[in-house]
């Protein structure tokens, strides 16, 4: 019978170490796996993490071992590409970092051993991803076993999957239940025994044959989402005169779907509206290397809110977070790292990430869509070789799997006309309007143009958000950071996306603020912080509890800015967020009245003399905070950008002239301030190669009008993501360029 070994403890570790050494080495560093390098220094700012070699070397015997007659190394997660040996022999190379793969080891054991793994996560130009925002943490960061079976067995070579392919098909009021198994070894004589449990445990249905088998459930029991996700197993036996060899078991769902570019996402015959979160894996001074409980937490909080669905962003994730996600009822985007730049020598790395991420997660109810990729064009849409790619995945995955859709992930300039656009079966827009310019009114009607224009074609918005960190302000502004500007921001779209039944899915970016060691904004280096929770997961922003408003059921009343107390005005804007139908607010004790709102946002307007404490009353809710007049802003509420190489007071201004502290959009809008936008881009911008492909200038007209909101300092900023990185003193020589060209009059 099979049995796994785990193999997570006790391996020597050291960086820069591309070849295996010959024995434990004693002065390396001793690891539990799961490990990343870059916990750290992934997560610190600067852009400087390290990106390379590394190795891990683990000693074992044989007599610590299971008995059997093949050995499988199993590999969870090892980013981004990685090389197995076994005592001196190199067995296997794998490109990409978040799927499983595995390696036959038996001929290659002996008595005494030593196996190195060596990871690198470097950059290079054939590996996805290369280009991104968020950090590519390095290791083997996910579990490591042996699994040990009997010379025929189910496959364990077949592109890390799980060796049984289970296809429910609702007919009526019955489910067709078709089975495939994958064997390897397999003799005259040995038959499959296949049964059927329902989720208490019980039998309801058993075959015994060969590679397939197909079942009828009666009157099946549905997987209905977040309402009822009802799981069934499936179990295999490879038998031989009646010993069992080998078995596997995979659960399933039996639920029928379609998305319509009217009605939206139709979840067995009934509307179900598709409003979520994307999700990043990391956490703060972890990285990728997640436990268990790191996984059941981050699900406990997304159900908390109230989501629906989970746009897994931009990779393969943890077999185990699929099944939470098949548990809890969560429906599912499932993509691949194919992100930002397109590689000529990529293609081979597309195709193999996508074939894993296929197989190796067929059987989960939850996923309804494989991502082909990720804002892709931000070299352009026309290339002849980017749309051949995709047009092989988009082919690849119907061919693997017909049960289900395609979708890509597209960057917020590229035209809705576009080819690109329409060659999977569904779409999605990453649209930041009110956040990376434009003003949040401009969401909704944009895809009410796209809907009018391709009424046929679903669209949904894989990507929105607005960064927050504890900054605050009582006139949030688009840029500020402050916690009440987000929550602002999705006050707004809320009201625009939730309104609109047609569109398929929305995805807030992000569920939780994650790790990107280029980025140099918001005060805090290293982090987006788009997240609805910070990356510790201990603390829930405002804008959690707007969404928790319309999408849970749960009983709840929330007073927002509680981190924010000192406040200078006579009189206040307090908001209140609660699903229930009225809310009473009470100052000190006294009343100020009962206020209802069907959008779910109430606010109030509160006198601010003294301390004030504050009670928000909604049926049986309660919840309180402190507000307290002052008379001078604090300071410890306005944002400080932490080590920026050139604050905003340092810049020389001139009256009447521009400067880096201008609008790029007025910037822009002089000849000479154009020329000289135009000039530096196309110096700054990397030309590709082994740090990643570069960007096409014909791309940027539709971007600049986009962010012509933003400061020409927040932008340098910013383009640190992109490998772009300017010095305090090329700042200040185009500051004193800038400042010789007059502004454009108002």
């Amino acid at each position: 019978m099979r049995e796994i070994v785990n193999f997570n403890r006790k391996w020597a570790f050291a960086k820069g170490v591309a070849e295996p050494p010959a024995e434990v080495p004693k002065l390396w560093n001793f690891v539990n796996l799961p490990h990343t390098w870059n916990g750290i220094d992934g997560q610190d700012g600067g852009g400087d993490y390290y990106r390379g070699p590394a190795c891990y070397v683990k000693a074992f015997q044989k007599t610590d071992l299971p008995q059997a007659e093949c050995y499988y190394l199993e590999i969870n997660g090892a980013n981004s590409s990685a090389d197995v040996y076994l005592n001196g022999k190199h067995l296997r190379h794998h490109d990409g970092g978040y799927s499983t793969w595995r390696v036959d080891v038996t001929e290659h054991v002996e008595q005494e051993n030593l196996l190195a793994i060596a990871v690198d996560n470097a950059p290079n130009d054939h590996v996805y991803p290369q280009m991104a925002d968020f950090t590519f943490y390095g290791g083997l960061y996910r579990n490591v076993n042996l699994i040990c079976v009997p010379k025929s067995h189910f496959d364990l070579a077949y592109y890390g999957g799980p060796g049984i392919k289970v296809t429910p098909t609702v007919e009526d009021t019955d489910a067709k239940v078709e089975v495939e198994v994958f064997l390897k070894n397999r003799k005259p004589g040995q038959t499959v025994r296949y049964s059927l449990h329902n989720a208490e445990g019980t039998v309801i249905g058993t075959y015994e044959g060969g590679r397939n088998a197909n079942f009828r459930i009666k009157n099946a029991h549905l997987w209905q989402g977040r309402k009822d996700p009802y799981l069934y197993t499936c179990k295999a036996e490879l038998l031989e005169n009646g010993q069992v060899l080998d078995s596997v078991s995979t659960r399933f769902g039996c639920r029928s779907y379609r998305i319509d570019p009217e009605r939206g996402f139709i979840l067995n015959g009934v509307e179900y509206p598709l409003r979520g979160v994307s999700r990043h894996q990391d956490r703060w001074e972890i990285g990728n290397a997640l436990l268990p409980e790191h996984h059941r937490e981050d699900m406990d909080l997304i159900c908390e809110v109230g989501a629906t669905t989970i746009r897994l962003a931009h990779y393969q994730n943890d077999q185990y977070f699929y099944d939470l996600c098949d548990e809890r009822g969560m429906v599912v985007w499932a993509e691949i790292p194919y992100i930002s730049s397109h590689m000529p020598g990529g293609r081979e790395n597309t195709i193999s990430q996508m074939t894993e991420l296929v197989i190796q997660n067929y059987n989960h109810p939850s996923i309804v869509v494989w991502g082909l990729s990720n804002e892709i064009t931000m070299k352009g849409a026309s290339d002849p070789d980017l749309l051949e790619n995709h047009r092989i995945l988009n082919d690849l995955c119907h061919k693997l799997d017909p049960t289900r859709l395609t979708t890509l992930a597209a960057l917020s300039t590229c035209s809705m006309d576009e080819e690109y656009i329409h060659i999977p079966d569904v779409v999605s827009y990453n649209h930041y309007f009110g956040w990376y310019g434009g003003e949040t009114d401009m969401n909704g009607p944009w895809f009410d143009k796209f809907h009018a224009k391709y009424p046929n074609t679903p669209i949904g918005c894989s990507e929105y958000g607005a960064e927050a960190l504890n900054w605050h302000t009582s006139d949030p502004q688009q840029g500020d950071y402050t916690e009440e500007y987000q929550a602002h921001y999705h006050e707004e779209l809320i009201r625009q996306f939730y309104t609109r039944p047609y569109i398929w899915a929305t995805h807030v970016w992000n569920m939780f603020d994650f790790g990107c060691d280029a980025r140099a904004e918001g005060g805090e280096n290293g982090q987006n912080h788009k997240g609805l929770v910070t990356i510790d997961r201990k603390y829930k922003k405002d804008a959690f509890y707007a969404y928790k408003a319309w999408l849970s059921d749960e009983p709840f009343v929330h007073l927002c800015g509680k981190r924010y107390v000192d406040r200078v005005e006579d009189v206040t804007k307090i908001t209140v967020y609660s699903n229930q139908p009225a809310v009473e607010l009470f100052a000190n004790g006294v009343s100020l009245g009962v206020k209802e709102a069907a959008d779910h946002f109430f606010y109030f307007d509160v006198p601010n003399q003294g301390e004030t404490k504050l009670l928000a009353v909604a049926g049986e809710c309660r919840d309180e905070s402190l507000i307290r007049k002052v008379e001078k802003f604090n300071e410890a509420y306005r944002l400080k950008e932490s080590g920026a190489v050139l604050n905003w007071f340092d810049i020389t201004q001139v009256e009447g002239y521009l400067s880096l502290n201008s609008k790029f959009g007025d910037i822009m809008a002089t000849l000479q301030g154009k020329m000289l936008l135009m000039s530096l881009l196309t110096k700054k911008m990397p030309k590709g190669g082994n740090g990643g492909p570069g960007m096409d200038l014909s791309n940027l007209g539709s971007m600049m009008d986009m962010l012509n909101g933003f400061t020409l300092l927040r932008l340098t900023g910013m383009m640190g993501t992109m490998n772009v990185h300017f010095t305090k003193e090329e700042l200040l020589d185009i500051n004193a360029k800038l400042n010789k060209i007059k502004a454009p009059k108002k």
